[in-house]
């Protein structure tokens, strides 16, 4: 074991500053045990010590919302005596080094977010960011991330229903792999990870300890360099299997009363877990490690303290209620142990083999890590676009845009997802704006999305982070859902670096307005910070993940069209073509600012589109985003499998600006009565325009020119089938 120094501390990710504040809480030199404690709790993926400043200006209550940030999910009301229990969190560092395990892990901990507080989880999204798809390292990403997203999620049961899927060279050393889950409870029986009850047992339960994913977490408080595919064993390894059980043994012994807090053992293992639950509940905690479940033999302290084995969680049970545990846990083939016990020191004391390992104020772990106000710098505004005359026509550039990377089908992809497990989904992936999945047992239901476009975040910030807040808004009202709440993904480069932390400051000055104006709280979320390989950042990805409720699951639309029906456009198309991906694939340009988010528009036409759907009077909907109005139109065709014959755009906007420019707070509506939805729209001050009529199996435009839909969709569906081949 090396000798305790600060070169060693280096070696563990903390600065010298944070090295010498180490020494003036012990008083003395720290243990190798110790050193490896505040390593992880004080790492950037632990502690959020350059973000948590930013972090505390979000928005994050609403009458609707029962527990914010700070617990391990955020909870909502959504009515009928039940709670939406939900967060995304990060896998990104793991999933590059090893791709299949590292989704799979990803799956499993946020699935361990939700049960933790009391809900059966009901849906799982994803949110996956690949390099340039030329390099064979993509392909060999994306068929382990994929795989290893459906072997975990497929095998514990819970469905696959929604997510992303985008490419660009900025990840091609840094993927993000971003996991969500759903779970729905009880509202009256929310279990929180405060510890309390001086003497109570401490009780570790689920799978046994192993050396697999030390210093995990410090692996994600660092940027990557040319050796960073080595560090495997920095790797947790999952099993789907035994989360099950995990999960069915946790959900029947909190039908007891036996339970007085629990933490799933993520990041960091066993010591953040108990250190945030002794941390909250202002206690302390002594454990005794030789009781731990091993799998290796050997392991020493430190190993038991930092690893990040999967599938465990740590309880705190009334003493009376230990043998009703263990009894639960037997059945179910899962391991049980007490591991220590709650004391009212205030400091986390650990014991091996009758050693003193480490003796540590609390304090200092959980509530005083380091805080940094980093230096920022903002990133310079765009230079305005400018007219970009159309190189090859609207046809032309709608055939290579329904077959880029970007737009093509995903179907290769989510057909690897089970997203009908459990027999509720109502909008599977690919039918709909958001994943639509009922409650058992309810009419009710819940609408889900993932959204971000980082090209618009690189190239403004505040706007970016915005719109990716408009956008979720826009596909849960896109479904007839009442858009409730966000967690967030803030996927984001190395904060040392001040035009970094300028895109993260004003990427949450966007999302922060957003929610306000939207009425649409987070409540929960992650960091991830140094997402750079070789000091070269990824695209700011601020991910969002959407909740919104629908009392009746039968009122829930997607967006296929079917013939006979007339489109009409909500919103106003300016033909903004700056960040667009018009402008990338087909003039080869990225460059110009993002398109503009009028918050009050998305309000009011979300509000209007919702209310006409939730009346029966929208057959189909689908906002209008990536690729713009043309593509918006053709992915309804090709969902109906129908053609259409469209208008003529307005003489003030030229041809290709107005067919695949990104204008916001726009939807195209499949409705039977054009006029009626149009008299109602401008009664609510909200801009409509008739499109064109469905019909027969081509796409007719007001020039003459046509192309099958068939055509269309074969174009569209062909990329990952030939690339994966």
């Amino acid at each position: 074991m090396k000798d305790v120094n600060q070169a060693l501390a280096a070696e563990f990710g903390l600065s010298a500053d944070e090295y010498q504040r180490v020494l003036d809480i012990m008083g003395r030199t720290p243990s190798f045990t110790e050193l490896g404690v505040f390593s992880v709790m004080w790492s950037e993926h632990c502690s959020y010590k350059s973000s948590r400043v930013w972090l505390k200006t979000l928005p994050t209550k609403a009458p609707w919302v029962i527990h914010g940030p700070g617990e391990n999910a955020g909870v909502v009301d959504i009515g009928d005596g039940l709670a939406a229990i939900f967060k995304m969190e990060s896998h990104n560092h793991p999933s590059f080094i090893e791709p299949y395990q590292g989704a799979a892990t990803g799956v499993g901990g946020i699935l361990r977010d939700v049960f933790t507080m009391g809900a059966r989880p009901i849906a799982n999204l994803n949110a996956l960011r690949f390099g340039d798809p030329k390099l064979a390292r993509t392909k060999r990403i994306v068929d382990g991330v994929v795989r290893g997203v459906g072997g975990y999620g497929n095998c514990v049961g819970v469905p696959t229903v929604g997510g992303e899927v985008n490419f660009h060279p900025s990840y091609n050393g840094n993927p993000l792999v971003n996991a969500m889950t759903v779970g729905i409870a009880d509202k009256t029986k929310i279990f929180l990870s405060a510890a309390a009850g001086i003497g109570n047992p401490v009780v570790y339960v689920g799978s046994k300890t192993g050396r697999d994913g030390i210093h995990g977490a410090t692996m994600a408080s660092t940027e990557f360099d040319a050796d960073s595919e080595s560090k495997r064993p920095t790797v947790q390894v999952g099993d789907p299997f035994v989360e099950k059980l995990l999960i069915e043994a946790c959900l029947e012994l909190m039908a007891t009363d036996a339970i007085v807090a629990i933490q799933d053992m993520g990041a960091a293992g066993l010591t953040s877990s108990s250190v945030e639950m002794e941390g909250k509940g202002g206690v302390g905690i002594e454990l005794v490690l030789d009781h731990v479940p091993q799998r290796e033999p050997g392991m020493t302290a430190y190993e038991m303290m930092l690893s990040e084995s999967q599938e465990r969680m740590l309880m705190v049970l009334r003493p009376d209620r230990e043998d009703v545990a263990r009894a639960i846990f037997d059945k179910w083939d899962l391991d049980f142990a007490v591991i220590g016990h709650i004391t009212d020191t205030g400091r986390i004391i650990v014991r091996h083999k009758g050693v003193l390992e480490a003796d540590i104020p609390l304090d200092p772990l959980a509530d005083q890590a380091p805080l940094y106000h980093r230096p920022t710098t903002e990133t310079p505004a765009q230079a305005p676009l400018g007219s970009v005359p159309d190189p090859v026509g609207v046809m032309a550039a709608l055939f290579t845009l329904i077959g880029c990377p970007d737009l093509c089908s995903r179907a290769w992809v989510y057909d690897q997802y089970d997203s009908t497990v459990g027999g509720q989904t109502v909008k599977r992936p690919g039918g709909a704006d958001a994943a639509v999945v009922r409650i058992d047992g309810f009419r009710r239901a819940v609408a889900l999305t993932t959204d971000v476009t980082p090209r618009y975040v690189q190239a403004d910030p505040e706007m970016g982070g915005r719109q990716a807040v408009a956008e979720a808004f826009r596909n849960i009202s896109a479904v007839g859902a009442l858009p409730l709440a966000i967690t967030d993904n803030m996927n984001f480069g190395n904060p040392t670096k001040p035009e970094i932390m300028g895109q993260f400051a004003a990427a949450v000055r966007g999302i922060a307005s957003a929610c306000l104006a939207l009425d649409f709280p987070v409540v929960s979320g992650n960091v991830s910070l140094y997402n750079e390989t070789e000091g070269r950042g990824i695209l700011p990805t601020p991910a969002i993940g959407g909740l919104g409720v629908l009392e009746d699951a039968a009122h829930a639309v997607g967006l296929a069209a079917s013939a006979g029906q007339s489109l009409v456009l909500i919103g106003d198309i300016a033909g903004h073509l700056g960040q667009s991906l018009w402008l990338r694939e087909i003039a080869g340009r990225e460059e110009g600012p993002p398109p503009p988010v009028d918050l009050a528009a998305e309000r009011r036409h979300g509000d209007f589109v919702r209310s006409e759907i939730l009346a029966g009077r929208v057959a189909a909907c689908h906002d209008v985003a990536d690729g713009g109005l043309l593509v918006a139109i053709t992915e309804m065709l090709m969902g109906g499998r129908i053609g259409a014959t469209l208008a003529a755009p307005p003489d003030t906007v030229p041809a290709h600006a107005w067919w695949f420019g990104e204008d916001q707070a726009c939807y195209v509506l499949a409705v039977t009565d054009p006029s009626a939805t149009l008299a109602l729209a401008s009664a609510h001050g909200v801009p409509g325009r008739l499109l064109g009529q469905t019909s027969g199996q081509d796409l007719k435009m007001a020039d003459g020119a046509t192309m099958s839909v068939a055509a269309l969709i074969a174009e569209h569906e062909r990329f990952f089938p030939e690339w994966m081949d």
